[in-house]
């Protein structure tokens, strides 16, 4: 029950946001826990079933999407893959390794539903902007329309600072090594939902940082669509991508 009347508060918000400005508006943040993490969730690759070489194996730039939203289920466990906390230990320890244990990463992912921030702490989607951005951030991804299409993008981005005053200017290298390990985890995360997935790394910042909302010095690195692979394929992805 008090779920049912948390979801319908969330609802009046997100639509009365989007009512405000022509379906897309800027929200005071509203946090939207996500459900509890399943590791071994329906359509996963069990362990018995497949080890990681199969997932290795699978994976492929999948640039080709059909239009299903992803479930909210589906939508965290891959979140929590990417950068969530796996365990407490004096600290909270996360899927991906951070120089220094820092965590200078943010990620966001854009959907028909609106923008919104992973609270790794929480579990939680963070909403920033209600109504459909997926068009605009294909825009400011040069018009990719894989961007645009998939019914869901994670968008990793770093405040360099974070890391910068500990390891000075070797920072910004471990930011991207950082980026790159979360970027793994999501893309095989996804393959074992029977997802596909795809690295952008070509658009606009200023554009990207815009739409999302940026605080100075937060600066977008790369993004991933996410979504269930269309029946007909999309551009070659060419060998070994």
């Amino acid at each position: 029950m008090i779920a049912a009347l948390a979801l319908g508060a969330l609802v009046a918000v997100l639509a009365a946001g989007a009512a405000t400005a022509g379906g897309s508006a800027e929200l005071v943040e509203v946090v939207e826990p996500l459900p509890p993490l399943d590791r071994s969730p329906e359509g996963a690759v069990e362990p018995a079933g497949a080890a990681l070489d199969a997932l290795l194996r699978a994976r492929r730039s999948v640039r080709a999407f059909a239009p299903d939203s992803l479930d909210a289920a589906t939508l965290g466990w891959i979140l929590w893959a990417a950068g969530g906390i796996t365990e407490q230990a004096g600290f909270a320890r996360r899927a991906a390794p951070s120089a220094g244990a820092l965590y200078p990463l943010e990620i966001d992912v854009v959907t028909a539903r609106g923008i919104a921030r992973y609270d790794p702490r929480g579990h939680a989607l963070r909403w920033r902007r209600a109504g459909d951005q997926r068009a605009q951030l294909g825009a400011a991804a040069l018009r990719q329309p894989w961007v645009s299409a998939a019914p869901a993008t994670l968008v990793i981005g770093a405040v360099p600072q974070r890391t910068r005053i500990k390891y000075g200017e070797r920072a910004d290298r471990y930011v991207w090594i950082e980026a790159g390990c979360v970027a793994q985890n999501a893309l095989l995360a996804a393959v074992a939902r029977g997802l596909g997935a795809v690295v952008v790394g070509a658009f606009d910042d200023a554009a990207v940082a815009g739409l999302l909302g940026y605080a100075e010095g937060l600066h977008p690195l790369l993004l991933i669509p996410i979504g269930r692979q269309a029946a007909a394929p999309g551009p070659s992805a060419g060998p070994g991508r």
